[in-house]
């Protein structure tokens, strides 16, 4: 027989809930996720709890213990003293579905939005070449799982629900570091995509999300950052900024709608949302602008500087085409009024 040990669960549904007490029998070598079994077992078979492989490989059984975010069966008994009250709560970024489980499609639907990979073109299918250098390369971001632990713990999501729209998350900024990577993806907007489209700009790299990965993925330092760079090389290059002085983008559009171009803002169709922007339509509700905050001396804060958004046209051509229904994607020009 093993010892008894307290826990707190907390139990209840999307109207609300509260944390329950338990003594639960604990023996030597469990996890955190055999004692929720146990419980299930012998005192609470309601308790709900998502779980499938018990192996640390399928990111099922996310939950939080004493506040941290932790797979449940990776979470060793023998981590907390005897006299430790263990406290196992929900996800808290993510919305409640019933006791320890979350409504994660937040992320899933992020993934839908995220450009696949593109094949080059000219190579057929089975003739794909590449140095195992450049495998090595984004090879440890496929280790991924998908627990979405980094997701959970991240505070642009964990502390403002508003910023979900606009922010894809620290997993698929991996997704667009491996893909920028990879030597055969024909997509060359990536990192764009990631800046304008995901929200890189939000992330203040504060490794919070490389501290609860699972697999131990470098997503800071090995994704995140390296990807910042990038935007900044082609943002804030002198050379690349001279450019985009001389040549802007926005006249240049305005010389296009005078030789009978379609307009870059579009037209409302009548009685929709429906917005033709050369050619395709953009359905989602435009957010309203906002003014730049300033402090007290009139002056930027350092977030605004490194925002998510250039003030700019779209990134991608007007040729590129995405798994995302043009319907689907949500795009607002900034001189809209």
């Amino acid at each position: 027989m093993g010892a008894k040990r307290r826990f707190k669960v907390w139990r209840g549904d999307e109207t609300g809930g509260d944390l329950k007490d338990y003594e639960v029998e604990v023996n030597e070598g469990e996890v955190v996720l055999d004692v929720i079994h146990r419980l299930q077992a012998t005192q609470t078979p309601d308790l709900a709890c998502r779980w499938n492989c018990k192996a640390g490989k399928c990111g099922s059984c996310s939950m939080e213990i004493n506040g941290t975010p932790r797979l449940g069966c990776m979470t060793r008994m023998s981590t907390f003293t005897e006299d430790e009250t263990v406290t196992v709560t929900p996800l808290r970024t993510f919305p409640v579905i019933r006791d320890l489980v979350t409504d994660v499609s937040f992320n899933y639907e992020k993934a839908r939005q995220t450009p696949a990979f593109a094949p080059p073109v000219g190579v057929p299918p089975g003739q794909y070449r590449m140095q195992q250098v450049d495998v090595e390369r984004s090879q440890e971001f496929r280790k991924c799982i998908e627990c979405f632990l980094c997701q959970n713990t991240c505070h642009v999501v964990r502390d403002h629900e508003e910023n979900k729209r606009a922010f894809a998350g620290p997993r698929y900024f991996i997704r667009a570091a491996e893909l920028d990577m990879h030597p055969l993806d024909a997509k060359e907007d990536r990192k764009e995509y990631a800046q304008a489209s995901m929200g890189m700009g939000y992330c203040n790299i504060t490794k919070c999300c490389t501290e609860v990965c699972p697999e131990h993925i470098k997503i800071t330092d090995n994704a995140i950052i390296p990807m910042k760079e990038r935007v900044v090389d082609r943002r804030y290059d002198p050379l690349v900024w001279l450019g985009r002085k001389i040549f802007r983008r926005d006249q240049l559009d305005g010389a296009g709608q005078a030789a009978g171009t379609p307009s870059l803002v579009g037209a409302r169709t009548e009685g929709s949302e429906v917005e033709q922007h050369h050619g395709l339509n953009w359905h989602r509700e435009i957010p309203p602008p906002q003014a730049a905050p300033v402090d007290e001396t009139g002056r930027l804060p350092i977030s605004e500087i490194t925002a998510d958004r250039a003030g700019g046209p779209s990134p991608f051509g007007d040729d590129q085409t995405f798994p995302l229904p043009p319907e689907g994607l949500n795009y607002a020009h900034p001189e809209r009024d």
